[in-house]
């Protein structure tokens, strides 16, 4: 039999004086109108330029769900990830005994939290001489937090970090010498007036780090000697050198020390598959030097680098799910805001849409034209979105020297959220727009 084709001239949105013309080519025994899903996105952007200001509201709306979603979870990826290579370098062999509570008394029911006594400079020294476990034990405590260095021609800003620690704190705080020598055990021991550079008090105070050797600096108002220079650490690093300064240990209790001052002893193995024995050996020994009866707590803290680093990263689920929370709820106001166009354009349009029934537009059609113009706005708003979440999670990732991360898990999870709220927010209107009657359609002004 043959084939008979016909052409139809449909001319649908007339848009600052441009008329859309669609060409429909179609077999004589099909059906009267076809649209193709090309088709239907062109008159989607046309009605979105038709009603540009109400459009630009609505996917605004959407683009800020989906940055708030995108962005934090981007800067939480970021975190894990500097945190994850920041407790790498410490080691997972690695374990801290410390003053066990935070020194911040609270009351509770009338009763005041109970305050543990700090771990003396002599407790820790006698830590290090009886632990007899195949590992190095380290001893430091915190000097400044905000100490300012001088040198003849410049100064640092009040920003620097001060630690006090014995011969092997570089080895277990992994940190690197770029240039100069480490403490000896008797330099520590004595507290000599020496000390190491972060790399960017060395730059600062003497432009090259190599020229800082053998320099005079003073520390709050105290002289020393540069004896050495720490390399950078990594980028993802948050735990910076970069900015920290290492005098002798017994330097740091005659300059910072009082009755108050707590030391860290940190203890590296040398086998990280014996840290369960090795921890409780380390326990039941500090307990003695504490002189703790057997039915008493500890009255210290243990803790592994693994496990806090654990433990960080596991509070991050708690921000994930804040973020997906405010990310559905801005959603849900993009959605009501993407229907209620969508209902106004199906009653602005109804004479356009009762002319493309007439013209033998069917049911099915009119419903795919307008689920894919909400679906339009929102992939549109949706994209805006990611792009703006990509750069405000990378942007809190960089302050605290984390690496640039593509999160495309949410990206792909953004496109697929818009295409179901583009879906749900579009299917009441278009189904209004589907069940008109193209004869009272056509006399609607």
């Amino acid at each position: 039999m043959c084939i008979k084709y016909k052409i139809f001239f449909i001319t649908f949105v007339e848009l600052y004086n441009i008329t859309y013309v669609i060409l429909a080519i179609k077999p004589a025994y099909s059906t009267p109108y076809f649209m193709t899903l090309f088709d239907n996105i062109l008159l989607a952007i046309n009605a979105i330029r038709g009603n540009m200001l109400r459009t630009v509201l609505t996917f605004l709306i959407i683009a800020f769900g989906i940055m708030a979603l995108v962005g934090i979870l981007t800067a939480v990826d970021g975190i894990t990830t500097s945190l994850s290579s920041s407790f790498a370098t410490m080691g997972a062999n690695n374990f801290d005994i410390r003053k066990k509570g935070t020194g911040i008394r609270v009351g509770r029911r009338g009763r005041k939290a109970k305050n543990y006594t700090a771990i003396s400079i002599d407790e820790a020294i006698e830590f290090k001489s009886r632990f007899k476990y195949p590992a190095t034990v380290s001893i430091s405590t915190i000097g400044e937090f905000a100490a300012t260095i001088k040198s003849n021609t410049a100064k640092t800003n009040p920003n620097i970090r001060v630690m006090a620690g014995d011969e092997n704190y570089l080895a277990i705080g992994s940190f690197d010498l770029a240039h100069g020598r480490n403490f000896t055990e008797l330099e520590a021991q004595n507290g000599r007036n020496i000390v190491i550079l972060g790399k960017s008090i060395a730059e600062k105070l003497f432009s090259k780090p190599e020229k800082s050797l053998e320099q005079l600096i003073t520390i709050s108002g105290k002289s020393y000697k540069v004896v050495g220079v720490l390399g950078s650490k990594e980028a993802t690093s948050i735990f910076s050198s970069d900015n920290m300064c290492i005098i002798p240990l017994m330097k740091g209790r005659m300059v910072y020390g009082n009755s108050t001052t707590t030391y860290v002893t940190t203890v590296m193995l040398k086998n990280p598959a014996t840290i369960d024995d090795a921890s409780a050996e380390a326990i039941g020994l500090m307990r003695a030097i504490r002189k703790q009866r057997f039915n008493e707590e500890d009255n210290f803290d243990l803790s592994r680098s693994d496990k806090l680093s654990t433990m960080l990263i596991e509070q991050s689920s708690y921000i994930t799910s804040a973020a997906t929370l405010i990310g559905i709820i801005t959603l849900l106001g993009g959605a009501i805001g993407l229907m209620n166009i969508m209902l106004v354009s199906v009653t602005e349009r109804t004479h356009e849409i009762g002319i493309t029934k007439a013209l033998g537009a069917t049911r099915n059609v009119i419903l795919t034209q307008f689920l894919v113009e909400a679906i339009v706005i929102c992939q549109i708003g949706g994209l805006l979105g990611i792009v703006l979440g990509i750069l405000a999670g990378n942007g809190v990732s960089f302050l605290i020297n984390g690496p640039f991360i593509i999160p495309w898990l949410w990206i792909i999870g953004g496109v697929v959220l818009c295409l179901f709220v583009g879906l749900v927010s579009g299917i009441y209107p278009a189904l209004k727009a589907a069940s008109v009657d193209p004869m009272e359609s056509l006399r609607h002004e």
